[in-house]
């Protein structure tokens, strides 16, 4: 589901440019969150399962917290990371945003929720961030931007936040379609003040574009990758979203006719390698030591 998640997300770069809209991308990053929740929201009312009682949980302990927390660095992912791509050109912010999200999803799950990090995460972790650099830079035209890349960085870390945040969403007794679309909503209504207005979202390309972030893009993707959370860690989560840019490129190559360098060739080839390796189990610890052999002293 995680994996799911990451192809429909994997999307959003080559549709936009397809549509090839002018409008403002805070706005589209308001309007694709905030369209996504109230899909979601629909499907809620339509399958019967938005009675009060379901809402309710989401009051419980901690909850709210986590769902604040969802909400507000999902909204901040959002505008830091489409301000970096601005300042410093999408294949470094995205470089610097996926080679940041691992690792700070490891460190936060392992604070937050005492998820153990194992050798094959560490080592798979690693060799997909290095692929997704070499799958992004070669060919792509830098822009070493120190704004850029701070922003770059902020948004990978709010990845990472939202990530864990999720994970213990799922782990409270909320329902996941409940959580998911009121973290959406909340979300894109925290954006909508650092948006230059939304008008030029009624141009046809832009509304085209709109309809695909918000359904397919935002409500299925996000409600596959928080379901996916149930069934495997915050830490592999967060790895497992650096399918994103694979399938990105995939794209490009069928639809945009791009071409891909061998060096970003040899980073798909790693960066599969890398996830693979990372969603590997690990290896059993043994509980206890060794028994040593049991000495006998001879009797006379």
């Amino acid at each position: 589901m995680v994996l799911g998640a990451a192809v429909l997300w994997g999307t959003v770069g080559p549709a936009q440019v397809l549509a090839a809209s002018d409008a403002d991308p805070r706005a589209l990053g308001a309007a694709r969150l905030v369209l996504g929740g109230l899909v979601l929201l629909g499907v809620l009312s339509a399958t019967g399962r938005g009675e009060p009682g379901r809402w309710r949980l989401l009051g419980h302990g901690a909850t709210p917290g986590w769902l604040v927390l969802a909400a507000v660095s999902t909204a901040a992912y959002q505008v830091a990371f489409l301000s970096s791509v601005a300042r410093a050109g999408a294949a470094l912010s995205t470089v610097v945003a996926l080679g940041v999200a691992p690792p700070a999803v490891g460190a936060l799950a392992r604070i937050a929720g005492a998820e153990r990090l194992t050798r094959p995460w560490l080592l798979g972790t690693v060799a997909a961030v290095a692929g997704t650099a070499l799958l992004l830079l070669p060919g792509a035209t830098v822009r070493a931007d120190t704004t850029g890349v701070l922003l770059g960085v902020l948004s990978g870390i709010c990845y990472g936040v939202y990530t864990v945040a999720a994970k213990r969403l799922l782990d409270s007794t909320a329902p996941a379609l409940v959580a998911v679309s009121a973290t959406l909503v909340l979300g894109g209504v925290v954006i909508l003040p650092f948006t230059d207005g939304l008008e030029p979202l009624a141009e046809p390309n832009a509304l085209a574009l709109v309809g695909w972030f918000a359904i397919p893009a935002t409500a299925i993707g996000y409600l596959l990758f928080v379901s996916g959370l149930r069934h495997v860690t915050a830490a592999t989560a967060g790895t497992l979203s650096l399918a994103e840019p694979l399938v990105a490129a995939v794209l490009g190559l069928a639809f945009l006719g791009e071409h891909l360098p061998w060096p970003a060739g040899a980073g798909a080839c790693l960066l599969l390698a890398g996830l693979v390796v990372a969603t590997s189990p690990a290896p059993d610890r043994p509980d206890t030591a060794p028994n040593e052999p049991t000495r006998t002293t001879p009797t006379s």
